[in-house]
């Protein structure tokens, strides 16, 4: 048996849905969308499904500033901007730290999947909103 953990049903599932869906998805949206699908499983069996893959490396978690968690496939590294009043999640495409992750690789031994990095503050529209409130 090779080292590669044997995929359930439900995972298979849930990584078909992923590859289908662009952007991170919470686990109640993967329920809800499955569900639409006619492919419905249990909340609870979509969360171990999702710890599983994550565990293999093949999802990847993001945690959003409201505590919310949301899923994608682990293809790529995520890179945002994110706001702390609306919540808005601004893309960054440029990695500053992709040389750092493959030093840390050869230094460490440590096989990496992929890593996250996020900036928190306020985006344009919430600093001219606050800006507007202290001016009132």
């Amino acid at each position: 048996m090779s080292m590669r953990a044997i995929r359930t049903r439900s995972q298979d599932k849930i990584l078909n849905l992923l590859k289908n869906i662009k952007q991170g998805i919470s686990a109640q949206d993967i329920y809800v969308e499955l569900r639409n699908r006619n492919q419905s499983m249990g909340l609870a069996t979509v969360y171990r499904s999702l710890e599983a893959l994550k565990m293999e490396g093949l999802v990847q978690i993001r945690t959003l500033a409201n505590g919310e968690a949301l899923y994608s496939l682990a293809q790529q590294d995520k890179h945002h901007l994110t706001c702390l009043q609306c919540g808005v999640s601004i893309p960054i495409n440029q990695c500053p730290v992709h040389d750092l992750e493959e030093k840390l690789q050869e230094k460490h031994k440590f096989k990496i999947f992929y890593h996250t990095l996020e900036f928190f503050g306020l985006c344009t529209q919430c600093q001219s909103n606050q800006a507007a409130e202290v001016n009132e």
